[in-house]
């Protein structure tokens, strides 16, 4: 009853089934804490969760192997991840379940790096990876866009015999187009005996993130064609595609298709597909209209893709009545304050940016600061604009003015329009600007990487224009070709060239 509890539309009654067991002096053993652990999961129960371990402990369950995955499980799922861990701690032989519970944790928590660090543990111990562990350690590579632990995941799944599981080798495709390998993933994807609608809808939102829109339209014909049935997630990264490749019209006829062909019902992440697909060429007002007549009620994200487009294309009254919208619903969000702070500064309204720097200011909201990083020998580093955290951070610095005086020599000219501070010297805009994080990892991967071979830096903002611009004559003069993942999309640098085309 209680499993069956955790699986209903009620799960919270599992928890009266307690009562009535513990009242009738029936002893819960393993199996009921199992699925009672599980209903607090579900429920994201922490007290009822706590009190349950409570009583494992009392009961002299604690060293039970069926218990401690769903116990540190259930931590997870509350957003107690240090209790997880403390439980994990103090098992004395912890078995490759165990250790899953643990790693899959990190990974749904955004906490990469201790997954990764948690799998090394688990080979140390002696202990067999399953598809389980794969799967979550796959996708932490592909959060940090670390290529080469992925590559080398990729030969642990074909010398074990994971290489054909589906789910796997989806994963292995997610991976390698989010670290920048695209070839990799349709490698990877072509290879597949057996293709569903989850492996083509990654490689079709692959295809998108990396530009190539007329690709993801050409095997989503593909698809239909080999009776493979769309489902939301296929379309969201088609109209990503379209979207990235400036493929308006064909957007907006798979976006109304969707409904009335496939009977896929679009959600508040395919209509913000829509709102980028239109703002990015400039149709903001369509963008605003379509928004004021959704169906549902919009969400932050989906004006704050409006109000970056008015940033891009200079409409400073559309931005304004944009974040009035914002502010009803969320007004503690930084990066709102910031882009139309400096919107106005562009359009050298400096009273209004004043004013919204001073009210961000006044409610205590931070600015999310830029974060890049990249990964040498198989080591993730961080670097933070203005970075000065590093050891080797004095080097790093020579090695970037050196780097930016070689460009300026070619003809990169910093754009300091970028720096919204009406009172700061240029020399100083000229140093804020060159320590962005993607020019220190960058310079970093030139240090530290092989002459000749690719640079891959992942972002968790939109990369700035001066960095892009910067980007471009670095694979040129240093002859390195600069893979750059940031929040929206991959930028691939080569000779001087950049994959979006300067549409981003």
């Amino acid at each position: 009853m209680a499993r069956g509890y955790s699986r209903s539309k009620n799960p919270s009654c599992a928890f009266d089934l307690l009562v009535d067991m513990l009242c009738r002096s029936i002893v819960p053993d393993e199996y009921s804490f199992s699925s009672l652990l599980k209903v607090c999961s579900v429920c994201k129960a922490l007290q009822e969760g706590k009190q349950l371990h409570c009583l494992v402990i009392k009961l002299g369950l604690t060293h039970n192997v069926y218990i401690h995955p769903t116990l540190i499980n259930m931590y997870v799922e509350c957003d107690d991840v240090d209790s997880g861990r403390g439980v994990f701690e103090k098992i004395v032989d912890p078995c490759v379940v165990t250790c899953n519970a643990m790693i899959n944790g990190y990974a749904e928590c955004g906490w990469p790096n201790e997954a990764l660090s948690m799998f090394r543990e688990l080979q140390a111990k002696n202990l067999k990876p399953t598809d389980v562990t794969l799967l979550s350690v796959l996708s932490c590579c592909a959060l940090l866009g670390a290529l080469d632990l992925g590559k080398w995941i990729h030969e642990y799944v074909k010398k074990n015999g994971f290489d054909q599981n589906v789910k796997v080798n989806t994963a292995l495709i997610d991976m390698y187009a989010k670290c920048g390998s695209l070839e990799d993933a349709r490698i990877v994807f072509e290879n597949m005996n057996f293709r569903d609608t989850q492996a083509c809808s990654v490689m079709i939102g692959a295809y998108g993130f990396h530009g190539h829109g007329h690709k993801a339209i050409s095997l989503f014909r593909e698809m239909r064609r080999a009776k493979i049935q769309p489902d939301e997630i296929t379309f969201l990264g088609l109209l990503n595609a379209c979207s990235h490749s400036g493929l308006v019209e064909e957007g907006i006829k798979y976006f109304y298709a969707m409904r009335d062909k496939y009977g896929v019902v679009p959600g508040i992440k395919h209509f913000g597909c829509m709102v980028d697909l239109l703002s990015r060429v400039g149709r903001l007002d369509e963008a605003y209209k379509f928004i004021k007549q959704l169906p549902v009620q919009p969400t932050p994200v989906l004006w704050r893709t409006l109000l970056s487009a008015c940033s891009f294309h200079g409409n400073v009254e559309l931005g304004k009545q944009v974040i009035e919208r914002i502010f009803e619903l969320d007004d503690s969000h930084g990066g709102d304050y910031v882009i139309l702070s400096n919107m106005c500064a562009r359009a050298g309204r400096w009273e209004d940016a004043n004013c919204l720097r001073k009210l961000m200011k006044d409610r205590g909201i931070l600015k999310i600061p830029g974060c890049s990083s990249i990964e040498v020998n198989n080591v993730v580093r961080e670097f933070f604009s203005g970075d000065s955290t590093h050891s080797d951070n004095g080097d790093l610095h020579q090695a970037l003015d050196k780097m930016v005086k070689e460009l300026k020599s070619v003809g990169y000219v910093p754009d300091l329009s970028l720096v919204y501070h009406m009172d700061m010297k240029e020399e100083d805009k000229e140093i804020s600007l060159r320590y962005h994080s993607e020019k220190l990892a960058i310079a970093y991967g030139l240090l530290n990487t092989s002459p000749g071979s690719t640079i891959r830096v992942t972002k968790n903002l939109r990369v700035c224009g001066d960095c892009h611009s910067a980007a471009k004559f670095i694979s040129s003069v240093f002859q390195r070709k600069i893979i750059l993942r940031d929040v929206q999309r991959f930028h691939h640098f080569e000779d001087g060239k950049c994959s979006c085309g300067d549409y981003w």
